[in-house]
């Protein structure tokens, strides 16, 4: 009776614990999950009201062209950041920028958000988009490009492609992380939130990796588009997004060296004859010296011969005229364009002189008329 009722109740504990596994498990997964429009509280003294204990500092180079710019918005920098109590420092003699901490600081992150906004002004990135490193959801990625290629021309080449013509490669991804990207030397400066940031990283490692931007710029775009849609959330996208493998085909289509197999034949090849043989089975073996003096004294001056006439028959070329290319027959014209009808013309310009605007054509006068009523004018005059 006493095993019967241990039994019961191990099973009656099991069943009781399969429930809490259950409800830890809906909780931790609703845990993972961040609501829409959720932002952590922002970090006042009343968290930290006794400050900090030590004090903390970073410093960071600058080159000698940003020397000047950082003259003109040192005042902004120091007080932004004042605000956060951070004491900051700009030594124009050693080219070096100080930010450290003082009895005020309640935030212990704050210095370091201090020592990424330096960073960034180091790194040619402008004052306006560099404060933004202070607010909470923004953060920073500085990515070392300058010895991922060891070709300059090759590294510079897939740094251009990075930025694209006119910076739209660039422009469009920041549009797409909401980051902001600044390409420097040998190095990649990019400001925004997390998850951009780290898009930014893959696409500019991919880039110096001889990886276009343009397949990940895509991939991105097609992802934006599938984060709109509240049902595909917590779906996989790998059906969606596009594979782009890499083909590296070779040019030359066809080998350069053909090699033809022969037929395999278990017997070894024969042995090729000597001079010997040779002038056995010729019969010049037999020969006396003198004979055989004679015969290669015949054969290096037909040799020589032949040899000669090439070389003349080559400076002949050049007494050769060449060959004159026959004249085009020009083709006979029709009739008709050809020749002109100069009595239809003249008849035209004569029809136009005769004619007066507006008034029907005049049949001109006979002109020996004119010529009589003149003579008889004169005849009355004298009378």
């Amino acid at each position: 009776m006493a095993a019967s009722t241990n039994a019961d109740g191990v099973s009656g504990a099991q069943t009781a614990k399969s429930p809490k596994k259950t409800k830890i498990q809906v909780e931790e997964s609703e845990l993972l999950t961040v609501p829409d429009g959720w932002k952590e509280p922002a970090f006042t003294r009343d968290d930290n009201p006794r400050g900090l204990l030590e004090e903390s500092s970073f410093a960071t180079l600058f080159p000698k062209y940003r020397e000047a710019y950082l003259k003109e918005c040192w005042p902004l920098v120091e007080k932004a950041l004042g605000e956060a109590h951070i004491k900051v420092s700009l030594d124009l003699i050693e080219g070096s920028m100080t930010v450290s901490t003082t009895k005020k600081t309640f935030d212990p992150y704050a210095i370091v958000k201090a020592r990424d906004l330096i960073k960034l002004l180091a790194r040619s990135v402008p004052f306006e988009q560099a404060v933004r490193i202070l607010q909470d959801d923004i953060a920073c990625d500085i990515i070392k490009i300058g010895t991922m290629v060891r070709n300059r021309e090759r590294f510079v080449k897939r740094r251009h492609r990075l930025i694209g013509p006119k910076g739209s490669t660039l422009k469009a991804l920041e549009l797409l992380t909401n980051c902001y990207v600044m390409v420097q030397g040998n190095t990649v400066s990019a400001l925004g939130p997390y998850s951009g940031l780290k898009e930014v990283r893959k696409v500019v490692m991919d880039t110096m990796k001889n990886i276009h931007p343009i397949y990940n710029i895509k991939t991105l775009m097609i992802k934006q588009e599938l984060s709109k849609d509240p049902d595909l959330r917590t779906q996989n996208w790998e059906r969606f997004l596009p594979k782009f493998r890499h083909k590296n085909l070779s040019k030359r289509k066809e080998p350069k060296k053909m090699s033809v197999k022969k037929e395999y034949t278990p017997f070894p090849p024969s042995q090729p004859e000597s001079k010997v043989d040779q002038e056995l089975a010729s019969g010049e073996f037999f020969l006396r010296e003198s004979v055989k003096r004679r015969k290669k004294m015949e054969e290096i001056k037909v040799k020589q011969a032949e040899a000669l006439s090439k070389k003349q028959e080559e400076r002949n070329k050049a007494f050769i005229p060449p060959k004159e290319k026959p004249l085009m027959k020009k083709t006979a014209k029709d009739p008709t364009e050809g020749k002109l009808d100069i009595a239809a013309i003249k008849d035209k310009v004569k029809k136009a002189k005769t004619k007066k605007l507006g008034a029907p054509p005049m049949n001109p006068s006979p002109p020996t008329s004119s010529t009589t009523d003149k003579k008889k004018k004169k005849t009355k005059d004298k009378g």
